[in-house]
């Protein structure tokens, strides 16, 4: 049988100071514990590269952006050390967006759920097509958004994100999460986002690469404390993922998709 968790891809390349990093997986950008290893690498290495001026995030494909953890993984879990180590590669990766020097550019051509609701949130600055509807659907499969949780509060607030937290199953649209400060610009096709994306990164580029630095430590100034914060979630996640009703509850919706 194929072993799903080792396929998909992450990539990045270069180009007037703009390093573009894209992920992919053959099941709807989700994505298993090697994919997020090589994404916070990608992103750390990004930030130490002098030639980079700016990032853009982005996955392949035309319908979802990321559909977030990986349920093949996830239903694989048997003990809590696994399953901590697992929430730890979304920690890792929100924390490397976090601490990258470089501004980091969202591009979001259609929906995201869980963690790839966070990964828009760590983002520094999210473009997104009328099609990237969003979700945190951790609830309904027993878990909770814990790990993400922070990323996302920070941009669309408490009661934004208890909305999105509790209502596990349903999809907000694009302008709502515009709205709530999640995407900052929010277009009709990805013609349009991409468009505009080569518009902002090309000022970025040629901006002043230390006050970008700057900003960004400002931006992020109350996260000082995620290595450890992001670290308890994950320990939390991974206790709860465990459960007679999580494991039930990820294989129905594994018999759906």
């Amino acid at each position: 049988m194929e072993d799903k968790t080792q396929l998909g891809s992450v990539a990045t390349s270069l180009e007037n100071g703009v390093a573009t990093i894209e992920f992919y997986h053959p099941a709807h950008n989700s994505l298993p514990g090697k994919l997020l290893a090589k994404l916070a690498n990608a992103i750390d290495q990004a930030g130490a590269n002098d030639e980079v001026k700016v990032v853009v995030l982005k996955s392949a494909g035309e319908r979802t952006f990321c559909a977030g953890a990986s349920f093949d993984e996830l239903i694989s879990i048997a003990d809590f050390e696994t399953g901590k180590k697992f929430f730890m590669g979304f920690a890792n990766v929100i924390n490397a967006m976090r601490k990258c020097p470089k501004f980091i550019i969202g591009r979001v051509q259609g929906k995201a759920v869980g963690g790839g609701v966070g990964l828009c949130a760590a983002t520094d600055y999210c473009i997104a097509s009328r099609w990237a509807s969003v979700k945190l659907s951790e609830l309904a499969v027993g878990i909770g958004p814990f790990v993400v949780g922070p990323a996302v509060e920070r941009k669309v607030g408490k009661s934004a994100m208890t909305h999105l937290a509790i209502n596990a199953t349903e999809w907000k649209t694009a302008e709502w999460a515009k709205d709530k400060g999640l995407f900052t610009e929010v277009f009709d096709s990805v013609e349009q986002v991409d468009e505009y994306i080569v518009h902002l990164t090309e000022k970025l580029a040629a901006s002043n690469p230390e006050a970008m630095r700057m900003l960004k430590t400002v931006f992020w100034e109350e996260a000082s404390n995620w290595d450890e914060l992001l670290e308890e979630r994950a320990a939390m996640s991974g206790r709860l993922v465990l459960s007679d009703f999580t494991v039930n509850a990820i294989e129905k919706f594994k018999q759906k998709a």
